[in-house]
């Protein structure tokens, strides 16, 4: 089957068809790349799921952004209708991300660098979603329109095979999803960054002209 054909929202809606109806919500580990773009996500599948939002992000730089961040998601959860949902924060991490980035230094915003990056944050979710019971994990990472849901689908299947846990397979841009996330953030008043999270992306932001 060719992945670049597959329409990543239209296999989520025959999950949420399936489970709308069930005694119980299914337990959901969604990983968060940021508020703003859990914001629409959140409010999307709470409807759905059982929400743990797993904040781990290594790539993000400096430390001080790293901690903006986490303050703008817990303001999106503080404000979400959804009183239920969990999150988890994890610890400063930024040397394990520069570990696996080394030699991709120069790529650029979109190549072998990011996919490293997303890689590792799905791998992370996995693990967590496997070990504490959940019955889906899944990222917040492709309701923006500079991610490829592709990839990003691909290795969420790699890592369920992996870890024994399911992926719940979604392109959260579709049906408006990126602009209602940015609705959402006016609404909230929430912080938006300019730039991806790493050092190496915030030099491209910097050194445009």
């Amino acid at each position: 089957m060719n992945e670049q054909r597959i329409n990543y929202q239209i296999e989520l809606e025959k999950v949420l068809e399936n489970i709308k109806n069930a005694e119980a919500k299914p337990r959901l580990c969604l990983h968060s790349c940021c508020g703003p773009c859990s914001s629409y996500v959140l409010e999307y599948l709470s409807l759905y799921f059982e929400i743990t939002v797993l904040y781990f992000n290594p790539s993000i730089y400096p430390e001080k952004e790293y901690q903006k961040r986490i303050s703008t998601q817990k303001t999106v959860l503080e404000k979400t209708d959804a009183a239920e949902i969990k999150l988890i924060v994890c610890d400063y991490d930024h040397e394990s991300f520069l570990k696996l980035a080394k030699g991709f230094e120069n790529e650029k915003e979109g190549g072998s660098r990011c996919e490293i990056c997303y890689a590792q944050r799905l791998e992370y979710a996995a693990e967590f979603a496997s070990k504490n019971g959940f019955d889906f994990f899944c990222t917040t990472l492709s309701v923006s329109p500079y991610k490829n849901a592709g990839k990003l689908n691909l290795l969420g299947r790699k890592f369920a095979e992996k870890y024994g846990v399911e992926y719940l397979f979604s392109d959260f841009k579709k049906k408006n999803g990126y602009k209602r996330s940015i609705e959402l953030s006016k609404e909230m008043g929430l912080y938006r960054q300019e730039y991806c999270g790493c050092e190496f992306s915030l030099r491209d932001m910097q050194n445009q002209p």
